[in-house]
């Protein structure tokens, strides 16, 4: 689970054997709920959910056609489609996350989960990191060395990025599963090397 903050994962699936197959394995790291249709999932969300779960082939429509109202009522939380739908290039418009194709078993729906919230962990502390990096340029090309290192202020910021170093480095949960990764980070790859 991504620090000690109790995320909510809104679990929407009309299959309520599956609903509450997930909704149960999430439950051991995350505040989860279940909904079984578009109209249960937008009376249940909130801004507490920071994940939603979301089928598309549900009983009032297709999921996806709720992800505006879903953003809304959730304050922006992440969202992974899991469905039984292949992916159309339609997905490519549509404001989701992830896209798991089922059979999907609950620890594969777990991974999706953790990797987003890590990932918004990860995406704050590189924000962070190069905010203080850029103090730190700023600071050093506008004084004295000498004068910065008996600086009280200045010491912290070097203690800071010391600490944020290390939360920087992707988690395992961002790149457990090596396809993905690649073809998630290929596009980084590729633009580096130009």
């Amino acid at each position: 689970m991504t620090c000690g903050v109790a995320h909510g994962v809104l679990v929407v699936e009309d299959d309520p054997g599956l609903r509450e197959l997930y909704v149960h394995a999430l439950g051991d790291d995350y505040d989860a709920r279940g909904a079984a249709t578009i109209a249960d999932a937008l009376d249940t969300a909130d801004a507490s959910v920071s994940v939603v779960v979301l089928d598309r082939r549900l009983p009032d429509g297709d999921g996806l056609d709720a992800l505006s109202e879903l953003e809304d009522a959730t304050d922006g939380a992440f969202v992974v489609a899991v469905t039984a739908v292949d992916p159309g290039l339609g997905i490519v418009d549509a404001g989701i996350d992830d896209y798991l194709v089922k059979p999907v078993g609950p620890e594969r729906v777990g991974d999706a989960v953790a990797a987003l919230l890590d990932r918004h962990s990860y995406e704050a502390a590189v924000a962070r990191y190069y905010a203080l990096a850029a103090k730190r340029a700023a600071l050093e090309a506008a004084h004295d060395a000498a004068a910065l290192a008996d600086d009280e202020r200045y010491q912290r910021l070097l203690a800071d990025l010391d600490d944020l170093r290390e939360h920087v480095a992707p988690s395992p949960a961002l790149v457990g599963e090596p396809r993905r990764a690649r073809a998630l980070y290929r596009d980084l790859g590729a633009e580096a090397s130009d």
